[in-house]
């Protein structure tokens, strides 16, 4: 039996660890509960929690679970239900105050450029320069870190091949041509294009680490590798290239350096070249940011809308062919969680704990993103008007189309090597002539 006076500190206790009014019925409309036993509920360690949510949304959320103040099973759950909503300016937080910050925000995103030659470096400081070994851990073989192409494919390995060669045909490469990868990260597409299309790659970074490993790992094929922001690179290399490529730079680009940067691209293409870009983008146009990924992932990173992307290339590139895979990233976050969450024990003694849960959370939430479709994975192939040829969209064979020209190919690979053999045998014996 409980007396009267436990009893009121039970009912004050409860009413403190309960979400305010407003909190409570933003979670509801998501069907996340506080304190719930369903995976995706709310654990909330430290009611303080509440108050910081209110005041400064999305980054309070973010720090909050990074320094173990709330914890969910299924985070990449959570995320999925609650991005379902259109949250908007509430994502910044829920009062007066925070209401006029996100106005203040969308001001600055409107009229000041965040994404300057100065800034440019941030991001491969801040992200990719960080201990290699995580992205050694958590990436595929050739390292690529950008969405894969999960169409006819059952594992990471072949989801990130299956979209270097859909790129490689989109492009339409050919031997001896010249590409350029802007943003070529650790040159997993540079060495895919040189080796299986015998084209000379040229790849620019703002990573030192990502330039170090290229020039260790790539030295034996026809690939060059340059650290420097792609308008830096434009102003020193005046030389035309066959084909364009970039996959995920766009998104560090920011919206009001577009028409920048779809005009040196056209400065850098020749008239009759092809230029294909892979980007993230959002469902629809707005100038908001969200301030923890800021803060802590991608410093300065902007998602384009459609409207957005099209504005910046109209009248500088025409619209050839448009791709939307944007759910493929949700499997390519999540098979990244799953091999980043096999490899900590072999990083965690190097490593700040912390930084599990700051990663585990990145890549969990990003899911959600795309899983709400809030986020989308865009390939585009552009051209300049000057290009007199068709251009046909590809997309990849379905899997009993592969099959038969695998085995076209090893019966045509079977056939030279037969007729190899018998000039051999005519030269030994004296037929040859």
């Amino acid at each position: 039996m409980v007396d009267a006076p436990s009893s009121r500190i039970l009912n004050t206790t409860r009413r403190a660890s309960e979400p305010p009014t407003v909190l409570r019925s933003l979670l509801n409309r998501a069907d996340i509960q506080v304190l719930g036993e369903r995976p995706w509920d709310l654990q909330v360690h430290d009611p303080g929690l509440y108050g910081d949510l209110l005041r400064r949304g999305s980054l309070a959320l973010g720090e909050g679970y990074v320094n173990s103040r709330w914890d969910c099973q299924d985070l990449d759950g959570f995320f999925t239900r609650l991005l379902n909503l259109d949250l908007g300016a509430a994502a910044q937080g829920l009062t007066r105050l925070a209401r006029l910050r996100a106005t203040l925000i969308g001001v600055r995103e409107r009229w000041s450029n965040r994404q300057t030659r100065r800034r440019a470096f941030q991001v491969g400081q801040r992200h990719y320069d960080i201990d290699p070994r995580v992205y050694a851990a958590m990436l595929d073989q050739r390292r690529i870190y950008s969405c894969g192409y999960w169409r006819q494919a059952d594992s990471l390995e072949q989801a990130q091949e299956d979209k270097l060669r859909l790129i490689c045909e989109k492009l339409e490469l050919q031997p001896g041509q010249r590409l350029l990868d802007i943003g070529c990260g650790w040159g997993g597409l540079a060495a895919y294009a040189a080796r299986n299309y015998g084209v000379h790659v040229t790849g620019i970074t703002v990573s030192e680490q990502q330039v170090r490993y290229c020039r260790e790992s790539l030295n034996e094929l026809p690939v060059e590798i340059h650290r420097c922001d792609y308008r830096n690179f434009a102003d020193r290399r005046p030389q035309r290239f066959d084909r364009l490529v970039s996959v995920g730079m766009l998104e560090h680009v920011g919206r009001h350096n577009d028409r920048t940067y779809f005009h040196v691209a056209s400065q850098l293409l020749k008239p009759d070249g092809l230029f294909l870009v892979q980007s993230i983008g959002t469902a629809t146009t707005n100038w908001r940011v969200d301030p923890w990924i800021d803060a802590y992932i991608f410093p300065n990173g902007r998602l384009p809308s459609a409207q957005q992307l099209t504005k910046g290339f109209e009248g500088i590139f025409l619209l050839e062919d448009w791709e939307n895979f944007g759910l493929d990233y949700d499997k390519t976050l999540m098979a990244w969680w799953q091999n980043f969450d096999a490899a900590w024990p072999n990083l965690c003694g190097d490593l700040d704990p912390g930084f599990y849960r700051l990663w585990k959370y990145y890549l969990l939430s990003c899911a959600g993103l795309f899983r709400s479709r809030q986020g989308q994975v865009w390939q585009l192939v552009l051209s300049r008007r000057e290009r007199r040829n068709g251009y046909a969209s590809k997309r990849l064979p379905d899997p009993d189309q592969r099959r038969t020209s695998a085995a076209e190919s090893r019966h045509s690979s079977d056939l030279e090597a037969i007729d190899d053999r018998l000039i051999e045998r005519s030269k030994s014996s004296g037929d040859w002539s």
